[in-house]
């Protein structure tokens, strides 16, 4: 059978960060199979799709596309070819409405007006063809983020594409929305599409990949079937090494509270109130867990916590101090860290270097700067200790991060946050999108920290991870702490029936403090 891509000794070096990124690369996939592409974040995996998509040039190779050759050196040149990709952070026009994202630059017109019903009925007979109903009227920013994926899929089918790249697909999905995706997934294999699918999370792998390919530092290491591997085979080829995918801890040895927020009321966007009544405290040496679907407060809680978002009602009380309205810099002096959500923009200045980056939450404070004079040979030594402890694979002192892996950044983002020993350390979502490798690295450090006193407040809505390193968890549910449990008695089920809004006979209401 002719492959539908074939991808034949593929080299890239990006001469600007002096890295190989794809080391004579080849990669067969056929017609009709889901083949997943892991590595560890800097493997290559994503380049080597880019350069399928042609949005990154190869130095050298062939892309042959059933069977025969082609050249692509724009994305324009993939789509007549059947090629489409949807890219980890999705390219929609939030103000647009669903229809006319998916029509956009394909609209149905008479006269040269656009017909707005004709592109509405189009989008609902393109989606319904597919078993992926939308709303055509809707806009994006009025829909949730697995909605906003399944609108990406069906602009790239509008354009008929039989190939599709799909870059990280699960990263920003809430666990409901995973099941459905990969069910959507294999439909569109089953009715001949072939599908190429880029992530870290190995489980996914097994549930829907056919076969697999592993990339290890630019190279392709293996391509084996799927259902001939353990994730823990995978794992250790994508690392290169042993990896350890469970959370080894000591029991917790909990003592002073560094956190006590009580009743918070916090407003979301455009002044809907997300957060009513909440109330969770941490101790010094403990890791508290926030469980819960994605969008239920989790985010708002963290920041009117940090700093970052006004309170509207109740008090947060860090080591003792009033802290309800102070400023993020004024926390930040008593003791808190903070690993946002999002590192791309919250954490991190991507258009700037290593050094900025390392500092920008210090460099008021000695050593950084003598009486309002900026001293640039701290924040060198700085910036070098954290690439030397964190092991930030490629990242150089004084040189541009923006072509840095995901887990590279993340690694950036711990160091900075981590300098000084504080005593809270706020950690939203710290693993989303990275590699089994980065993953295990994080989950040791807040491990670390925690062993050295820290308390540590931890929200994700990957359920295994908050299971793994919690020592007591509490659940949200639409704003409010539903009840918090000891590790020792948190079971998935119980943790899944307080996520969905459901009471336990002997857990505490919503109104009641989170407390040991």
């Amino acid at each position: 059978m002719t492959n539908a891509v074939e991808m034949q000794h593929i080299r890239k070096y990006f001469a600007s960060s002096q890295v190989l990124a794809c080391d004579d690369v080849s990669l067969s996939v056929e017609k009709g199979e889901v083949h997943a592409i892991v590595g560890e974040n800097g493997a290559g995996k994503t380049t080597l799709m880019s350069i399928l998509y042609g949005l990154v040039a190869p130095d050298s190779g062939q892309i042959l596309i059933d069977g025969a050759p082609v050249r692509i050196t724009h994305p324009n040149d993939a789509i007549r070819h059947g090629i489409g990709m949807v890219h980890q952070h999705f390219k929609l026009v939030p103000s647009f409405t669903i229809a006319q994202n998916i029509m956009l630059g394909i609209e149905p017109n008479s006269a040269g007006f656009i017909d707005g019903k004709s592109e509405a009925e189009n989008v609902r007979k393109l989606a319904d063809s597919f078993g992926l109903p939308v709303n055509p009227d809707l806009r994006i920013r009025e829909i949730s983020v697995g909605m906003q994926q399944r609108v990406e899929i069906l602009k790239i089918l509008q354009r008929k594409a039989q190939v599709l790249i799909l870059d990280e697909p699960t990263a920003v999905l809430t666990p409901q929305e995973v099941r459905e995706f990969l069910n959507v997934v294999r439909r569109l294999a089953e009715g001949g599409r072939t599908i190429l699918f880029i992530t870290h999370k190995l489980a996914e792998v097994k549930a829907i990949a056919d076969r697999v390919t592993t990339m290890r530092r630019g190279r392709h290491v293996g391509t084996h079937y799927a259902k001939d591997q353990t994730i823990r085979d995978m794992a250790n080829l994508m690392v290169g090494r042993v990896v350890t995918l469970t959370v080894e801890k000591t029991p917790a040895k909990p003592g002073a509270t560094v956190l006590e927020a009580h009743n918070l009321l916090v407003a979301g966007a455009g002044g809907v109130p997300a957060v009513f009544g909440a109330s969770v405290d941490v101790r010094s040496g403990e890791i508290l867990g926030i469980a819960g679907v994605s969008g239920n407060g989790q985010t708002e809680l963290v920041e009117a916590i940090v700093g970052m978002r006004p309170v509207d009602g109740g008090t947060i009380s860090l080591l003792g101090k009033d802290v309800t309205h102070a400023l993020v810099r004024e926390r930040r002096e008593v003791g808190l860290a903070h690993i946002p959500e999002d590192r791309m923009t919250t954490g991190l200045n991507l258009t700037t270097n290593l050094d900025e980056n390392v500092v920008v939450t210090a460099y008021q404070n000695e050593p950084y700067s003598h009486n309002g004079i900026f001293d640039f040979a701290p924040v060198r030594k700085l910036a070098q200790d954290i690439v030397d402890r964190f092991a930030v694979k490629s990242a150089r002192v004084g040189e541009p991060i923006k072509t840095l892996s995901g887990g590279n950044l993340q690694k950036i983002v711990l160091g900075r946050e981590l300098k000084g020993s504080p005593k809270l350390i706020v950690a939203n979502q710290p693993t989303r999108g990275l590699d089994v490798g980065s993953i295990e690295f994080v989950h040791k450090t807040l491990i670390e920290e925690r062993d050295k006193g820290a308390g540590v407040l931890l929200v994700s809505v990957e359920l295994d991870e908050i299971l793994a390193l919690s020592d007591r968890i509490a659940v949200m549910f639409a704003g409010k702490v539903m009840a918090v449990l000891d590790r020792a008695e948190a079971t998935e089920e119980k943790l899944g029936l307080l996520m969905a809004g459901s009471s336990l006979e002997h857990a505490e209401t919503p109104d009641e403090k989170v407390s040991p």
